[in-house]
């Protein structure tokens, strides 16, 4: 993966992809980190995440977890002529969550060959005592395409 000047991303941490991304706005998502291979974003369970049972939906923790899949896939500062898109995910719910909860989704590459790769994502919520806690276990695989692909109707 290409070398990223962190320090220039620093002042509010934007990632390209987000400008038009309105799910990712709605839910709220802070950006903690962004590196290659690393990413950590943040957002608090809201009463319009919940589900009927009063715990934070599936499909909510799923979004963000894929969110950060989003954000880890692809350079913040690539050349716009490539995107990295899912071919498929995998997630294990661990632990329900529950509204004002704080989320953190920590997402690493883990094998990247030509232009398949594997990334992991973790979400936690800090415990009682303050440790993480881990609620879900979020397993990624993409493909590299170019954008005239995505962009084709």
């Amino acid at each position: 993966m290409p070398d990223i000047d962190v320090e220039s991303l620093t002042a509010d941490l934007a990632h390209p992809i987000l400008e038009n991304d309105y799910a990712t706005r709605w839910m709220g998502v802070e950006v903690l980190t962004l590196e290659p291979g690393l990413v950590r974003i943040r957002m608090r369970v809201r009463q319009e995440m919940l589900n009927g049972f009063g715990i934070t939906h599936g499909g909510m923790i799923f979004a963000f977890a894929d969110t950060a899949f989003a954000l880890v896939c692809n350079d913040p500062l690539g050349d716009g002529g490539t995107s990295t898109v899912a071919t498929g995910a995998d997630i294990s719910f661990l632990r329900a969550t529950r509204l004002d909860d704080e989320l953190t989704a920590t997402a690493t590459l883990r094998s990247h060959q030509g232009r398949t790769g594997i990334y992991d994502i973790q979400v936690t919520t800090p415990g009682d005592d303050g440790s993480d806690v881990v609620v879900a276990e979020f397993r990624g695989r993409s493909r590299t395409v170019s954008n005239t692909a995505i962009s084709k109707k």
